[in-house]
């Protein structure tokens, strides 16, 4: 095992040295070629913008901006030039100083909207840029470029931009939430923004992910990709008695193209895979200790169409149909859980959405989105019968899973702009809704618990609980939120954000649910080197579906749990010194209210030596009526019951508390852009303390006379984190990425294995020993995907064509632009390879530490997150 250890950290230091090291021998030739992207102040991107090239004062290359807000530009001398843009509606910007070197090129430029008349100089125009809401400060871009050097996996991908975001950004796709991430190739950007006091959100979080789709195309393009792996180039998962076969075979295809030029286009995508893993057990039995891998073979098809269409001149729709379905098998084993525990689960979704924006009038801007979601999963166990339960040693016998759950919801968002001289107004609504049908059965033969080996050994089980009854249950559910906010630019370096959001759902009885919001963005230097952002706000939280559906089913009538406290073993009715009390329930308390969150936060940004963007990010939290479960008929000591002739009546209310702060410092040269030199690069750190009462509405305290004792660690409560992107166009097509996380110890809860209290609930600690108050071990994490590509084929032109999507918010202006140029050319074809790796070095990220006092592994990790992994694969564009 020691031999196999250092072979697999010698294959991890000589992959790490290839990726790194390699592509750097490469020698670069030939001239430059540059490609200028043009947005507007919201990020949509900008069509027919004028762009001139001047070098040493003359002319050198004119040219304009397709549908895709890109002007290229081929066959450079190497140099310094100017750039000079200009657009109808926009004000002209001026570039001093772009030094080109070989090999292609990319520049991002923002225009400023020719709105607010304010006389100011140059250095004033950073302030007023700087103190935007919705401007660039604060904000990261990840472009097209940065993209494509993010894993290809679509569920890897989905990871590393959560990683990059940081913990609790909510991420939108077009404005829309759900439903599967678009392929690379069809993203136009990412960007990471914080603008958290917004009325229009209603989650309250630590920031926002938009993704942004590539607008209508004038020709038709296409993309294929395609990925392996295997175990071959793996590492072996720390717990696994042998490396264990594993294989994914994964592909791609994306097709867009004008279905009636400069008036529709179409998008097509579909990816899918194959895949098998295994998953370590490990495991403490009577007869000694079980190390073993279980195989877990999935499955998964996700297609997407969506198309684009200019309504008029001012209005552009888009409307998109997704669906998704996957399939997995022999999930719920590993770890403690014998291969008898393993059950099988699919689920297909289907996803329509609808969205229009555009002008009406001189000054008001509409957006309107419709979204329709039909979800059906369905879950079997690969065996029947009872389950026993030793924690911290084994669980064995049936999942006991089976049935499924339909839902049908929908939403529905309007946002409506008004421009004025040093307002911007915004107001909307939203109404989410659906229907949920569920039969989803658990626990239907029972569950034994063991306090530990000796007892499991003896038989002398410490519980037995069985859910009986039909769980069938059919019901709806709406919520609407509605806002209005203004942002009022006071002078030119301060602007003021305020409003309010009123929010309200069916099922919880208090309507009056207002939340207030107020920010501002303040700019004191005149250079506009440092801005200072803040604010306040309350957030209100939903009581969901799946936790008013448990209070459905499990009410005592259609299905109650039965808890037999020291039963007879096998037979839990027959002898023994077992206590069978009455049926217990689940409820919604009746002055249950909605839980919000009150947060704050203060921000500031900097430009030092105007090298590097480094912001810092103060942010509190506290939750209020956050929801958890109590036992109302809680065994009273040396009494009893309170009610003798009910069970535990486990009631869902409104008392938990919650307390978050966090200090987050990031570092990079600014929206992921970096010069001419292909280097991007971003890193960030948090520190965090999370303390919280409950991780859940069905969460019971230890102690039901005393729920404050269970105040303490989140069970997120990492302390440190930190992050980081990098990325780097590398001479003769190559190209390199990494992505690093590192995170201190998590949480765990430390009990005893007994129901001292006699409270039927196995939750308790022991005396003087607080709620999640052990720690486990840090973990960090590398991934890097080197690639290498070529273009080949005829040189085709880009001009514009398509539909054109301009998502400007107050006062675009709707002039005419000037007649388009021909745009530049670029080859047909382009062919790339590449090889990605996930937990490069192969280091051991330990997890699941056992917090059973009675567990042969008190104290000890036994499970672990994915050694390393390898990926090569190859994409063909045309």
């Amino acid at each position: 095992m020691r031999f196999e250890s250092l072979h697999s950290r010698a294959i991890g230091v000589l992959l790490a040295m290839i990726l790194l090291v390699g592509p750097c021998l490469a020698q670069s030739t030939g001239n430059a070629s540059l490609e200028v992207i043009v947005k507007d102040p919201t990020g949509a991107l900008i069509n027919k913008a004028q762009v001139q090239l001047i070098k040493n004062g003359k002319p050198q290359s004119f040219n304009s901006t397709n549908q895709r807000g890109e002007a290229r530009f081929n066959k450079l001398p190497a140099g310094r030039y100017q750039i000079h843009i200009e657009a109808a509606g926009f004000k002209a910007l001026d570039i001093d100083e772009l030094e080109l070197s070989t090999g292609p090129q990319r520049r991002e430029v923002t225009l400023e909207i020719d709105t607010i008349k304010v006389d100011v100089d140059v250095e004033d125009e950073a302030q007023v840029r700087n103190t935007n809401p919705n401007g660039a400060a604060f904000t990261n871009v990840m472009t097209a470029e940065q993209i494509a050097q993010l894993p290809d996996d679509p569920d890897e991908f989905e990871n590393a931009i959560n990683q990059l975001a940081g913990p609790g950004a909510q991420m939108r796709v077009n404005g829309f939430r759900g439903g599967k991430l678009p392929p690379k190739s069809q993203i136009r950007e990412i960007r990471f923004r914080m603008n958290p006091y917004a009325p229009e959100n209603h989650d309250a979080g630590h920031g926002l992910v938009d993704i942004t789709t590539k607008p209508g195309v004038n020709t038709w393009h296409g993309s294929f990709n395609f990925g392996f792996r295997d175990e071959s180039l793996n590492g072996r998962q720390v717990f696994a008695p042998f490396r264990g076969p594993e294989q994914q075979r994964r592909f791609g295809f994306s097709l867009d193209g004008p279905l009636w030029k400069n008036h529709t286009s179409l998008f097509l995508n579909a990816d899918g895979s194959l895949f098998f893993d295994a998953r370590p057990i490990f495991a403490t039995v009577p007869s000694g200790t079980v190390s073993d891998l279980a195989y877990r073979p999935s499955r998964r098809l996700n297609l997407d169409a969506r198309i684009e269409h200019v309504l008029t001149k001012t209005h552009t729709a888009r409307l998109q149909f997704q669906r998704n379905a996957g399939a997995q098998d022999n999930l719920g084993v590993g770890d403690f859980d014998l291969p008898a525990r393993g059950y099988s689960q699919d689920q297909t979704e289907y996803i329509a959405r609808f969205a229009d924006s555009g002008v009406f009038g001189k000054k008001f801007f509409n957006e309107v989105r419709l979204q329709a979601r039909w979800i059906e999963t369905d879950a079997r166990s690969i065996s029947l019968g009872r389950t026993i339960l030793v924690p911290g040693s084994f669980n064995d016998g049936s999942a006991q899973r089976s049935g499924g759950r339909k839902q049908l919801d929908f939403e529905l968002a309007d946002n409506v702009d008004y421009a004025l001289e040093k307002h911007g107004l915004r107001f909307g609504g939203q109404i989410e809704a659906g229907g949920y049908r569920s039969n989803e059965r658990t626990n239907p033969f029972g569950t034994f618990q063991f306090a530990d080996l000796a007892a499991y050994e003896a038989g002398l089980p410490t519980q037995f609980t069985q859910r009986i009854g039909d769980p069938t249950v059919k019901y709806s559910q709406y919520q609407f939120g509605w806002y209005v906010q203004d942002d009022f630019r006071v002078r030119k370096n301060l602007t003021l954000s305020y409003g309010a959001r009123h929010e309200f759902q069916n099922h919880v009885p208090g309507k009056f649910n207002i939340a207030p919001r107020f920010g501002f963005v303040w700019s004191p230097k005149k250079s506009g080197s440092i801005t200072i952002r803040g604010g306040a706000g309350i957030f209100y939280d939903w009581f969901t579906a799946q936790t008013y559906e448990q209070t459905l089913r499990v009410d005592g009538q259609r299905q109650r749990d039965l808890v037999v406290a020291n039963p007879s073993y096998p037979n839990p009715f027959l002898g023994g010194l077992q206590t069978l009390p009455p049926a217990s329930r689940i409820q919604a308390d009746p002055e249950l209210q909605i839980p919000y969150i009150i947060q704050s936060s203060i921000a500031v940004e900097t430009n030092p030596f105007k090298l590097f963007r480094l912001t810092t990010n103060y942010q509190y939290q506290r939750g209020v009526h956050l929801l958890h479960g109590r036992n109302l008929n809680a065994p009273v000591p040396g009494l009893g019951r309170p009610d003798p002739t009910a069970g535990n009546i486990t009631n869902i209310e409104s008392s938990a508390y919650q307390s978050s702060h966090r200090l987050m410092v990031g570092i990079g040269p600014g929206r992921f852009v970096g010069g001419g030199s292909g280097l991007f690069w971003n890193v960030n750190y948090l520190l965090m303390k999370n303390t919280n009462e409950a991780d859940s509405p069905f969460s019971l305290p230890s102690d039901n006379f005393n729920l404050r004792a269970d105040r303490g660690p989140a069970a997120n409560d990492f302390r440190h984190l930190i992050s980081g992107f990098v990325s780097k166009r590398l001479p003769r097509g190559f190209a390199i990425s990494t992505i690093f996380q590192a995170t201190s110890a998590l949480p765990y809860n430390i009990t005893t294995g007994f129901d001292d209290n006699g409270d039927t609930v196995i939750n308790d600690r022991p005396a003087g020993v607080g709620r999640n108050s052990a720690r486990g071990a840090s973990r960090w994490e590398i991934g890097s995907r080197l690639s290498w590509g070529t273009n080949f084929g005829p040189e085709e032109q880009q001009t514009a064509g398509g539909p054109q999507i301009r998502m400007i918010r107050v006062g675009g202006g709707d002039g005419a632009a000037p007649p388009s140029l021909p745009g530049a050319s670029t080859k047909k074809y382009r062919l790339e390879f590449y090889a990605q790796a996930f937990n490069l070095l192969n280091h051991a990220n330990l997890s699941a530490f056992s917090g059973v006092q009675t567990s042969p592994f008190f104290g000890q990790a036994t499970s672990a997150q994915s050694p390393r992994r390898m990926e090569l694969g190859l994409r063909f564009n045309f």
